[in-house]
């Protein structure tokens, strides 16, 4: 019996070094959690000096308690039921609600996620400023130039990456340690899985949900930046000028020559993630500094059905039919930022819970 369990171990350490530590990795951690930013290398982003501090008020408008599926419930009861461990909602820059759950609190770091997405778009909205990517009509293989040997990725345009209609084959399985979002996420050359990627369909044509897009996307802006890190970038364009209040972090595939997780993988905490929200709220302006353009902040939340477009997502962003858009990271981890009400409510938890955080948040906004 003691030498077959030995068998069996040498068998299985032989099979997780055959099939890379990506798969080792996988069953060890088995699902991705929002400590996950103590298990990777990561670069850092320094936050600013002087730093901003979100307006408070002596009357903050807190609901006390809300409807959810016909029933009243209490507020923070239902938050703290359903698994956050953070929660706030700003309105008109000053925070009408702050809360902290299972013992996080204003310093807690937690994984964002896909949230991660929607500030890849924000940095090549600034790549697009700075004039190091001239448009997003370009095809990646002016950045990439590998691609050029592969049938058809000619044809893949940054704009196809942001829209996720690439066309490039993407598994999102995220229970499966041979799917592509699990190599994404815990393999250790990213690059190399990248340049193995094949066409699914004809690009332009037809919107699909795809990590892979954003992650390739990094690899474009990583390019574009000649030799500067995406998470340098993050602190000399965004982190910094915003002031914001803490360190945040950036996972990468290895600690030798690391790309950043684009798809998912900042560390930061919710008061700064709320900045972020903000900083769209006001279309790119922060306290009179343009960080990104306006144009970017518009056309990255409006609608486009061209091009295999979609209604209801635009460069990495969720867009709602009220004109309200969503960072959105698995787990439930999200930013909202509703226009109309000039509000930003910033939703972290260790998972979802049992709660439709979409319509918890619509009917927030409404009382607001």
């Amino acid at each position: 019996m003691k030498i077959n369990i030995i068998r069996f171990l040498a068998f299985t350490s032989l099979f997780f070094v055959a099939t890379s530590c990506k798969v080792g990795r996988f069953v060890y951690y088995n699902f991705p959690n929002i400590t996950d930013h103590k298990i990777f290398p990561a670069r850092t982003a320094e936050a600013s000096e002087e730093k901003h501090h979100f307006l408070t008020t002596d009357k903050p408008k807190v609901p006390k308690s809300f409807t959810v599926g016909g029933k009243e419930t209490q507020f923070e009861y239902y938050l703290e039921k359903n698994n956050s461990v953070a929660f706030m909602i700003i309105k008109n820059d000053t925070i009408q609600y702050e809360k902290y759950f299972n013992g996080y609190n204003e310093e807690s770091v937690v994984a964002s996620f896909s949230m991660a997405k929607s500030v890849t778009s924000l940095l090549v909205g600034c790549a697009l400023d700075d004039g190091i990517i001239r448009s997003v009509e370009e095809p990646i293989v002016n950045y990439v130039p590998e691609f050029a040997d592969k049938p058809g990725f000619e044809k893949i345009t940054i704009k196809n990456l942001l829209q996720m209609t690439s066309g490039i084959k993407c598994s999102e399985n995220y229970y499966s340690p041979f799917s592509d979002a699990a190599t994404y996420y815990y393999g250790t050359d990213v690059r190399k899985f990248i340049f193995k990627r094949e066409l699914e369909h004809k690009p332009g044509t037809y919107h699909i949900y795809s990590s892979g897009d954003t992650q390739i996307l990094g690899l474009v802006l990583e390019r574009a930046l000649k030799g500067k890190s995406i998470t340098a970038y993050l602190e000399e364009k965004v982190w910094k000028p915003m002031g914001m209040e803490y360190d945040a972090t950036w996972s990468i595939d290895n600690k030798d020559n690391g790309l950043e997780k684009t798809f998912c993988c900042l560390n930061a905490r919710a008061r700064d993630f709320a900045r972020l929200g903000s900083l769209y709220l006001h279309k790119g302006n922060w306290n009179g500094r343009q960080i990104v353009s306006k144009e970017w902040v518009e056309v990255s939340t409006t609608p486009d059905l061209i091009e295999g477009g979609v209604i209801n997502y635009k460069y990495q962003w969720w867009l709602q039919a009220d004109g309200s858009y969503l960072a959105k990271g698995t787990l439930g981890q999200y930013i909202y930022v509703n226009p109309a009400k000039k509000l930003i409510i910033v939703r972290l938890g260790e998972n979802y819970g049992n709660a439709d955080w979409l319509r918890i948040f619509e009917s927030l906004a409404a009382n607001y």
